[in-house]
């Protein structure tokens, strides 16, 4: 048996596992909503691609913010998994919002309770993935769960597909297949986890929201470079709208998120237990290479299989990309600041990530959809000149 199926199957916890199909549940109902929001918006509401910007990148930006705080919590507490299963479970609750929804601003409304409850879970799970596994294992077992989690958001989209097609192409109706899937992973993450005990005496846990001042320089090389990422990197809506503005029909819209989460998911785990061997930095230039190319497909796009083949390297970079900044993160930051670690860069990244919207619904709307992909391709750039800078900053790339 390849050392990489062997992995796979048997040295795995449980845990890891929960954790990865409680995400596996969330992403069905999350990513089967978000393959049609654009399409609610601008097609049944009538908004504009300014306002799908700005909603995308404010949802995501409320998310990393909230992101910090829940990982302070979780470092001051010592504990981490019911942060994590309340912030699934306030997701949960918002997934009836969206087929209910008259108006952009309850659309809104709803993405931002949803996006909160993304942001209260985030970082004590990203955290708990790493109190769950030896050093060694880190990347295997970040690329499991990502793996995990992109099944779940091609399956959505995929369902989604289904759900028009039964329903007439009706929006509304096609979001309500949603709504149980998120309490699945509710229950998943609740029953599944045995969160380990805290090993830091409660006089050693750092203060609440001020870990932040001793994370170790390296760690803040890894928050850059994972912010110019994002920047160039904005919200898949946008690859929707592309697809659309080409003339795919309405019921196959979401086939451009199942392409990109297939590839997504196939590649996440691979680059996991290679960065274990081998190191991220190399993955990472090849993950920002297949971005440009990506981004030139894209804006070049004038049928259906160009937006495809575009969405599947887009899924490409985010495999190679996504899985390895979370694992340098755990590698790079004090097991008593994990959590901490985790929010701080995920506020920077939903930052960068709301930037990154509301700049490509800009140049969409001013310059048209090349001029979108063109600067996200520039920024690809930018970023990969940031990883070679790394490479003679002294940082070491192995794990601890």
């Amino acid at each position: 048996m390849p050392p990489m199926t062997a992995a796979f199957r048997s040295n795995m916890p449980r845990g890891i596992w929960a954790l990865g199909l409680c995400s596996l549940f969330m992403d069905v109902s999350s990513e089967l909503v978000h393959s049609l929001l654009p399409v609610l918006l601008t097609t049944v509401l009538g908004s504009s691609m300014l306002t799908v910007g700005l909603i995308e990148g404010v949802a995501e930006a409320t998310a990393a913010i909230t992101k910090v705080f829940s990982g302070s919590v979780s470092d001051w507490l010592g504990r981490r998994k019911w942060l994590a299963v309340s912030g699934y479970a306030l997701a949960a609750l918002t997934k009836p919002a969206f087929p209910l929804a008259d108006s952009a601003a309850t659309v809104f409304a709803a993405r931002f309770a949803d996006r909160i409850g993304k942001g209260i879970r985030g970082a004590p799970r990203d955290a708990l993935v790493a109190d769950l596994v030896p050093p060694a294992q880190r990347g295997a077992a970040y690329g499991l769960r990502q793996t995990l989690d992109s099944v779940g958001a091609f399956l959505g989209p995929l369902l989604a597909i289904l759900a028009l097609a039964v329903l007439a192409d009706d929006v509304r109706a096609a979001m309500w297949v949603a709504v149980p899937f998120g309490f699945i992973a509710v229950a998943v993450l609740a029953v599944g986890v045995r969160e380990p005990a805290s090993t830091a005496p409660r006089e050693r846990r750092p203060s609440l929201l001020r870990g932040w001042r001793a994370l170790p320089k390296a760690y803040w090389q890894v928050v850059t470079i994972g912010a110019v990422f994002t920047l160039a990197r904005f919200s898949e809506a946008f690859l929707i709208l592309r697809a659309q503005d080409i003339g795919l029909a309405l019921h196959w819209l979401p086939g451009v998120l199942i392409v990109m989460n297939v590839v997504y998911a196939a590649s996440s785990y691979p680059a996991g237990v290679l960065s274990d061997r081998l190191g991220s930095r190399a993955l990472l230039l090849a993950g920002l290479a297949v971005l440009i190319g990506a981004d030139g497909l894209l804006a070049a796009a004038h049928a259906p299989w160009a937006v495809l083949a575009g969405a599947a390297l887009w899924g490409l970079h985010m495999g190679l990309t996504q899985g390895l900044l979370a694992r340098r993160v755990a590698d790079t930051a004090p097991d008593t600041l994990r959590g901490t670690a985790f929010g701080v860069f995920n506020l920077i990244g939903g930052i960068a990530l709301f930037l990154a919207s509301a700049l490509a619904g800009g140049l969409w709307a001013g310059w048209g959809a090349p001029a979108t992909f063109a600067c996200s391709a520039g920024l690809a750039a930018l970023a990969m000149l940031g990883v070679l800078g790394g490479a003679t900053s002294g940082r070491p790339d192995a794990p601890r």
